[in-house]
């Protein structure tokens, strides 16, 4: 999907966005189009603050010129625009992707409404096909790895478990510090079920899956921008 019809459904997004709204911030390609539309608006006048969902997000908000506030300070939002692995028709998402999935979902929580951005493509029938990323305590990886095995199989799910690795061949350490596994289940039947049991593992840290998080949805497809949801 080309930038231009990302840039569109930023943009779209950013329109959804008024005078002294606190904003959360999302992370990755898509959401980096609104933050840049956000800094445009922020130059023009707009009185805003947006608590950035990862370091990546805070410097390029920086850059902005966008003022930033912290969730202890700000710790209720008006609004928070960011991206998405994958979304169903009933806007559950998959997140996580690009590594901030804790802060992410901490932000979308502190918000009244979550708007999510993305290209067509990520609009599935059935989530799964994105791998789930869990976000784990380095301390007992193994443990926590064999403990996720066996709930995943308790629910007749099959699929591999692969900790993320960063570029140099290392394992991938989130901004909090964390590692992440990847789940690659091909297919989640019971989403609901499989979130509130991950939770209950000792070393996970949190899931990709942000399910009762978004409001609406806004997908950017060759054909123009198609809505979901409440903007």
């Amino acid at each position: 999907m080309s930038d231009t019809l990302k840039r569109a459904a930023a943009e779209r997004a950013a329109q959804l966005v008024t005078d002294g709204m606190r904003l959360g911030l999302g992370t990755g390609s898509t959401a980096a189009h609104f933050v840049a539309a956000i800094g445009e608006r922020v130059r023009g006048g707009l009185k805003v603050v947006g608590v950035p969902t990862s370091e990546a997000t805070r410097d390029q908000a920086q850059r902005e010129g966008i003022p930033l506030t912290t969730l202890d300070e700000t710790p209720d939002l008006d609004l928070t625009v960011d991206g998405a692995d994958e979304l169903d028709d009933d806007l559950r998402l998959i997140k996580g992707g690009g590594g901030a999935l804790l802060r992410e979902k901490i932000v979308a929580s502190a918000s009244q409404r979550m708007i999510v951005i993305a290209d067509g493509s990520k609009r599935v029938q059935k989530l799964g096909r994105f791998p789930l990323p869990v976000e784990v305590m380095p301390f007992g990886l193994t443990a926590t790895e064999r403990a996720i095995a066996r709930l995943l199989d308790s629910l007749s799910m099959t699929g591999e478990l692969r900790l993320r690795r960063a570029a140099d061949g290392a394992p991938y350490v989130t901004d909090g510090g964390h590692f992440i596994l990847d789940a690659h289940l091909g297919r989640i039947d019971k989403p609901n079920v499989l979130a509130s049991t991950l939770n209950n593992i000792p070393g996970v840290v949190e899931h990709g899956l942000f399910l009762g998080l978004a409001t609406g949805a806004i997908l950017a497809t060759a054909d123009g921008l198609v809505e979901l949801g409440q903007l």
